[in-house]
């Protein structure tokens, strides 16, 4: 029979596997608990009202449509039985020969889940609406209670406090685009309240902001943040998350709207699969990304733990291997790398040579027209830096569909300094979280 080969998760790293068997003498199953893919690294710009869902996501099901092969089926994997060769569903379970686990990573509350429903973290469509929904609510709430005339002026300035956990290149996107948002886009929104007096507060546990990024990028990072009018405090370790704000050193910082983005941890595949892990759960794979004792069973993206040897964007070996970051680029490599194995194996072909890492760098986002650009070759910070990000950015959007809608919201964006996804529906998800001046 055709071997059967069994994706799980949707992300960079499945779908680039799914997309390469393509034409391959097998059958491929890819199952994800949602039904589409998510271009992840523009999700805090849905989040903040910049796009829309549809702009930086596509159906799984459209994205394969023609790829005769494939599969899709939307559910949730419970468990794997490796010696069985059996994935485990919520109401079945399914055969394989080949099995593929892409199924990303989660935010990290370091044993405090509690404040998930407090400090909600950015990871699907879901969260960036309800993100979406408790930011312009603040601002509404702080309206109505200084229209009201309440003499709530404590209350009104907690509503307009924002504080992120975490300076990671998620932290430093929303805490930029929020000031920006606060500045411009809302500025001349209100008539009882000042939009630009609201607070963004950036905490961070580590020494600087970008912990990952070389020092100099950071300290840029840092400046443009403050330059923005972001409040950005280093070595400050959150220590607890309520209704009312968080508590950082032992001091009550009110604030009507925590985010978090401190830490992240990976998906329970190491357990299903009882392969070994690092100290964030992330699976110890073999150099061709294969779970020890394990051929047939190949972890790849943010669930994996991969040290790789490296070369850079004109194709110059690193001296030394690299331990590869949890963003798309790696994923999309590895996915491809693991259908390439399986290909070989199924056509009784030579095996490629160990997985090795094209290394194109980091970027991350401050602002509008700022970024930071490690090229490992060449470190550069500014509007040259957020020109490589767009592009780069842009490139990797699904359909040409989706690159021309964001070029142009972009372009819109920039022209107006104005936000257009902006309206809250009769059932806003974070509604129950915000304070009715009326109470």
């Amino acid at each position: 029979m055709t071997p059967h080969v069994i994706i799980v998760g949707g992300g960079f790293g499945g779908l680039s596997a799914a997309r390469h068997l393509r034409g391959a003498d097998v059958r491929v199953t890819l199952i994800d608990k949602r039904n589409y893919h998510l271009f992840r690294p523009m999700l805090y710009q849905v989040a903040t009202g910049l796009l829309s869902a549809d702009e930086i996501s596509g159906p799984l099901r459209s994205i394969l449509s023609h790829q005769r092969n494939v599969d899709v089926l939307l559910d949730e994997v419970t468990g794997i039985s490796p010696n069985q060769r059996r994935v485990h569903l919520k109401h079945r379970d399914l055969a394989y020969d080949f099995l593929i686990l892409a199924t990303g990573i989660q935010y990290n509350y370091f044993g405090h889940d509690d404040w998930r429903g407090f400090a909600p973290g950015l990871e699907s469509l879901d969260d960036a609406d309800v993100i979406r929904t408790k930011v312009l609510l603040a601002f509404e709430w702080a309206e109505a209670l200084a229209a009201a005339h309440q003499g709530q002026i404590e209350e009104i300035r907690r509503l307009l406090t924002f504080a992120l956990v975490g300076a990671g290149t998620v932290g430093v996107e929303m805490a930029s685009t929020l000031a920006e948002m606060s500045h411009m886009a809302l500025a001349r929104d209100f008539r009882h309240i000042d939009p630009r007096t609201a607070r963004i507060l950036l905490y961070e546990a580590a020494p600087r902001v970008l912990p990952t990024y070389p020092e100099e990028l950071s300290r840029k990072a840092q400046r443009h943040l403050e330059s923005l009018g972001v409040e950005v405090l280093t070595n400050a370790r959150v220590t607890n998350v309520d209704a009312d704000g968080i508590v950082v050193g032992g001091q009550k910082i009110p604030a009507g709207t925590v985010l978090w983005g401190a830490g992240v941890v990976a998906s329970p595949a190491a357990l299903w699969v009882g392969a070994e892990t690092d100290k964030f759960g992330k699976v110890m794979v073999d150099p061709d990304l294969s779970v020890r004792d394990h051929p047939e069973i190949f972890v790849i993206g943010d669930t994996a733990h991969v040290v790789a040897p490296a070369r850079n964007l004109f194709g110059i070996k690193s001296p030394e291997p690299m331990l590869l970051p949890g963003v798309a680029q790696p994923a999309i490599q590895e996915g491809k790398y693991v259908a390439e194995i399986i290909r070989r194996r199924v056509a009784g072909r030579e095996r490629p040579k160990p997985f090795w890492y094209w290394d194109k760098g980091d970027l991350a986002i401050v602002g509008r027209t700022y970024a930071v650009a490690d090229l490992r070759f060449i470190r550069f910070a500014g509007l040259a830096a957020w020109f490589v990000w767009a592009s780069v950015h842009i490139y990797f959007l699904i359909g040409f569909a989706n690159r021309l809608f964001v070029l142009l919201q972009w372009g819109f964006d920039f022209l107006t300094k104005r936000r257009r996804v902006r309206v809250l529906t009769e059932e806003s998800p974070a509604s129950e979280n915000v304070i009715d001046p009326a109470a």
